[in-house]
């Protein structure tokens, strides 16, 4: 159980995203031809020992989200199997300044809608903030037992309790409340603020704005501890929620949030106050500068798997899954380095955006194309082949082949790692 609880804290924390894709969810036909894919593998795969190092976790892991990656990649640029070039008939937004405001298409594609407008972003929304008192850290002001209060959020109440043991400071007390309301996952975040010896809790509500009837995100009230919940003051709110005030061209609008949609077509994420007389235009992005980013992007997690292949050559001697990836573009590469993109000594892809968008621009893109479908299939494939069975290129030691004749289906087809035998004394 320890193995799994340090492979899945290693997962959240190192790859743990906040939203997932939409291509992170399958039909059953796509689980049913992975599923089958694994039994294959093992039908062929010899019985094999794992020498379980301290970094085996991390490395499979490792394959499988940059894996993950590239094959996340390649759907965004053609999600229904579709030839590079069809990027040329999507809808991508830009916006002239991305530090002010960020914008994604979220309209149908093919769809009309405007060319685009100019944004002005006068105020940011807000959360409410409450800022407890400064107490001294390492004090002792509350008392050996139990005490408790009651929050109120949107229409629901909740009742927090907790227990102060003999010899908690102030600093454990605002810790131990911290830790309640960050995991009760009720819309607020907490965390303990420190100056000067001294600590305060914050607690932040992760909604902005306030309705026409609201005056508040969230109360808290002390019922019975109204000793306790003076002493820490997160009753007190040190700022209101607000609303965002912008405008489109030139007309104003408010919201409650800084992240909004316009038209059903522009997701908008306002970030920053925009300078007077100095609108951000949202617009959409030249064919060739769509390309080239899809090309970046595929880049990107090209180079994430080369450098997996790096750590574990550097940490074992064992080039495999290095040399396997890097051989994905060498029957392709003279063509790759018409176009812009090539590879330095350790592997990793660079990419020309000058000589690639000059090579997709011209009067003849086909064979431009061509390259690009064919780097796109070929790291698909070896992303499939990676994730399926990470366990191909660490160190084992082989046990038993398959009777050639008997290829039976292995009794352990549905586990993680294909074809994974761990004796714990090696």
């Amino acid at each position: 159980m320890a193995k799994i609880d340090a492979a899945y804290n290693y997962l959240l924390t190192t790859y743990g995203k906040p939203t997932g894709s939409r291509y992170d969810t399958h039909k059953k036909s796509e689980l049913r031809s992975v599923y089958n894919d694994i039994v294959k593998i093992n039908k062929e795969s010899p019985l094999y020992k794992i020498a379980q190092t301290g970094d085996l976790t991390e490395f499979t892991l490792d394959i499988k989200e940059n894996a993950n990656n590239i094959t996340h990649a390649v759907n965004l640029i053609s999600g229904d199997n579709e030839d590079f070039s069809s990027i040329l008939k999507r809808k991508h937004a830009v916006s002239s300044d991305e530090d002010i405001v960020s914008v994604d298409f979220v309209g149908k594609q093919g769809s009309d809608v405007r060319d685009g407008f100019d944004m002005d972003v006068i105020k940011l929304a807000e959360p409410q903030i409450n800022t407890g008192n400064y107490l001294t850290s390492n004090g002792h002001d509350f008392e050996e037992g139990s005490f408790s209060f009651d929050l109120d959020i949107g229409h629901t109440s909740y009742e927090f309790q907790m227990s102060v043991n003999n010899g908690d400071t102030n600093r454990d007390v605002q810790d131990k409340i911290a830790r309640l309301i960050n995991q009760s996952d009720i819309g607020l975040t907490a965390e303990v603020l420190e100056k000067n010896n001294e600590s305060a809790l914050q607690i932040v509500s992760k909604k902005t704005g306030l309705m026409e009837d609201e005056e508040t995100l969230f109360n808290i009230n002390s019922g019975n501890s109204w000793n306790e919940i003076r002493m820490l003051g997160i009753a007190n709110i040190s700022s209101k929620a607000s609303n965002s005030i912008f405008k489109l061209n030139g007309k104003e609008h408010s919201s409650l949030s800084n992240t909004f949609t316009i038209d059903k077509s522009f997701e908008v994420t306002m970030k920053n106050v925009s300078s007077e007389n100095n609108p951000v235009h949202i617009g959409f992005k030249a064919d060739a500068d769509t390309v080239a980013d899809a090309v970046d992007s595929l880049s990107m997690a090209y180079n994430g798997m080369i450098a997996i292949g790096h750590k574990y050559h550097e940490a074992h001697g064992n080039k495999a899954l290095l040399n396997e990836t890097i051989a994905v573009t060498r029957g392709i590469r003279t063509d790759l380095e018409d176009i812009g993109i090539t590879a330095n000594d350790d592997g990793y892809m660079e990419v020309d955006r000058d000589k690639l968008i000059s090579s997709i621009s011209g009067n003849d893109t086909s064979k431009s194309y061509k390259t690009l479908n064919t780097l796109k299939n070929a790291l698909k494939r070896q992303a499939n082949k990676a994730s399926l069975n990470p366990m191909k290129y660490v160190d084992k030691v082989i046990v038993e082949y398959k009777n050639p004749g008997k290829t039976l289906t292995a009794p352990y087809a549905p586990s993680a790692y294909s074809g994974l035998l761990v004796d714990q004394s090696l």
